[in-house]
């Protein structure tokens, strides 16, 4: 194949896959490969898996800039994150040690103070998630997710998260 055809070949290819909902995870907050965005039918609900744009914010630039975040089609240039729905608007969170939402502590919740390389990292202070916004969370231990950033707006969620072919390294 010459090479002007199979980067129009690959582009196309990519494109198709963007536009059918698909996305190539790779990060570890969840398992590695290939997941598709489920449009959701439904009110978002606690424990699901989503795929979220994150807002174009200045902690999220900062973010990206520490190499937190990778770049993608979300409005600020961001990829869209995996993460798990753990509060709704109305419900407290408590952030210590590990996080606490309405009093009960979540899983693998553990809240760091520096991140992989050692940096200090700011901590989300807590209070009552606001109306329409989301407060995410990943079992991973080093993820970035709302310990950090806080509640997120429910106006960039994409839908589910659903593996198509993943492998947890």
């Amino acid at each position: 194949m010459l090479p002007g055809a199979f980067v129009v070949t690959t582009a196309s290819f990519y494109a198709a896959a963007v536009l059918g909902g698909y996305r190539l995870n790779l990060t570890p907050s969840e398992p590695l490969g290939l997941w598709r965005i489920e449009r959701l039918h439904r009110s978002v609900a606690l424990g699901d898996l989503v795929f979220i744009c994150p807002p174009a914010t200045a902690t999220f630039e900062a973010a990206r800039e520490r190499g937190y975040l990778r770049r993608g089609l979300c409005a600020g240039g961001y990829a869209p994150l995996i993460k798990t729905v753990a509060a709704l608007p109305g419900q407290h969170v408590e952030i210590g040690n590990q996080v606490a939402v309405d009093g009960r502590v979540l899983a693998a919740s553990t809240v760091r103070k520096t991140d992989g390389e050692g940096r200090a990292i700011t901590t989300y202070p807590g209070g009552v998630v606001p109306p329409e916004s989301l407060f995410l969370h990943s079992s991973f231990a080093s993820s970035y997710d709302s310990r950090y950033f806080g509640p997120v707006p429910d106006s960039g969620l994409l839908g589910l998260a659903r593996p198509v072919i993943t492998f947890d390294p």
